[in-house]
């Protein structure tokens, strides 16, 4: 599932196997190895791989369709925030993301702590929930 993933993404952002080995430090036939399935990366170069395309390690294993969810949550809340919500909650925020109008209280929230941001979206999970009922 990797080598079909690096192949997809590369070709998707519009560049040759020599631009991405030389942006991650590579020679080309080691990125030719990766798509053909000939070779995997270390778990270092996964990681870098990821980073550049911006999506997760997970998508580009093939544990996840969904690209890069977690790349954009850590865009927009410190990582120590994303680790303190469930699954449902993370999923909200990036409800919330997605929605101009509800942009503004991640705006807004910007000096809270970890914890007290986290608390505050579950907060307004909960609230959503119950204007939905």
């Amino acid at each position: 599932m990797f080598s079909k993933r690096l192949k997809e993404l590369r070709t998707q952002k519009g560049i040759y196997q020599k631009e991405l080995a030389e942006v991650l430090g590579v020679s080309r036939p080691t990125i030719t190895q990766y798509e053909q399935g000939k070779r995997n990366p270390d778990t270092d170069m996964l990681n870098n791989i990821a980073d550049y395309f911006e999506v997760s390690v997970d998508y580009l294993l093939g544990r996840t369709n969904k690209k890069n969810e977690m790349a954009k949550l850590e865009k927009i809340a410190p990582k120590g925030t994303l680790e303190l919500l469930n699954e449902e909650e993370l999923e909200f925020l990036l409800e919330i993301a997605n929605d101009n109008q509800r942009q503004v209280l991640l705006r807004e929230s910007r000096g809270l702590t970890d914890s007290d941001l986290a608390k505050a979206i579950k907060i307004i999970k909960a609230f959503a929930e119950e204007e939905d009922k």
